[in-house]
């Protein structure tokens, strides 16, 4: 099926009093493009490292809206048009020009699925789960199931494959790790598979939780001392008093390097003396405030660097 697009070029001044003319009118969404700077704020539950570059903030904006191809399109338009011509009398519009357009009705939250197909990475073999078992796969390779609803981590980018590696040589039979915004639960997982005896998932997100148990469940390690929960390191004390009192082997955070930067002062309780913390989600850009981050931190000593594409994995050993 296809939809009508309406394009309408205004200000970002006047974003607020259109949206609510658009819905005045029985518009049920909008979208709203402009190049207004994001606040910290609005940034920090973002899982992006580096903001796309929108550009200098000109005060233009460009909201868009749907309507069904058998409807009045011609009276909507006059409507709107009739309804901005109101709001000069109180703001600057700016251009206030109105364009249609058609746009196919697509699956948003499934089209990306044909991108990601079953792929090597290390000792594993990684496999969508909606996929068949592809002809040759190595038998040999331990294999993850993978379905991450809307939660990161198919395994597919380089932050994934770089921890996936550094678990390899990391993990040994009878580990305790500690997953650190386990988002799709693959990390933790893939930690089982290699021996590990006990792991904990935890994540900001109650959804990637969700994800991420029926990941495990997918992979039938959902009963073998695997345990997924809602936290926030960084804010719940009684999480980190429980993680502290009996510290884990690894602890791995494929997160932001904003994020790592803020969890190497308090990871450090969390991992016994000797043991070892996996970090990536770093953009090249940022490894080398990571770096200081781990360098100022007694309890740390900078072991490796693995690097893949643009991004970089610093895995630190607690020495105190």
């Amino acid at each position: 099926m296809k939809w009508k697009q309406i394009t309408l070029e205004t200000t970002t001044q006047a974003e607020d009093l259109v949206s609510s003319m658009l819905s005045d009118l029985g518009v049920e969404g909008i979208e709203i493009e402009d190049k207004v700077p994001l606040t910290e704020e609005e940034t920090k539950g973002m899982f992006i490292d580096v903001l796309p570059d929108l550009g200098e903030d000109d005060g233009t904006a460009v909201i868009r809206f749907y309507a069904d191809p058998d409807a009045d399109i011609d009276g909507l338009l006059r409507n709107v048009g009739d309804g901005l011509e109101e709001l000069r009398a109180f703001t600057d519009i700016g251009a206030g020009t109105l364009s249609v357009s058609e746009t196919e009705d697509k699956d948003w939250i499934n089209n990306w699925k044909e991108f990601f197909h079953s792929f090597s990475v290390g000792r594993f073999f990684i496999k969508p789960t909606w996929e068949p078992e592809p002809a040759g796969a190595d038998p040999e390779r331990i294999r993850i199931e993978i379905d991450p609803g809307t939660a990161f981590g198919t395994g597919s980018h380089e932050t994934t494959q770089l921890c996936l590696t550094a678990l390899e040589d990391h993990v040994t039979a009878g580990d305790r790790v500690l997953d650190i915004g386990t988002g799709s639960g693959i990390l933790s997982i893939a930690s089982v598979l290699l021996g590990a005896r006990d792991v904990y998932g935890i994540d900001i997100d109650p959804e990637a939780v969700r994800v991420a148990r029926e990941n495990a469940a997918q992979n039938h390690v959902d009963g073998d001392g695997l345990a997924f929960d809602a936290g926030d390191l960084l804010t719940d004390r009684a999480l980190a008093e429980r993680l502290a009192a009996a510290p884990y082997d690894v602890a791995v955070a494929n997160i932001l390097a904003p994020v790592i930067c803020a969890l190497i002062p308090v990871t450090g309780a969390f991992v016994r003396p000797g043991g070892w913390f996996i970090t990536s989600g770093i953009i090249d850009t940022a490894e080398e405030t990571v770096r200081r981050a781990f360098e100022s931190d007694p309890s740390w000593e900078l072991a490796e660097a693995r690097r893949q594409g643009d991004w970089v994995c610093l895995i630190a050993r607690r020495v105190r």
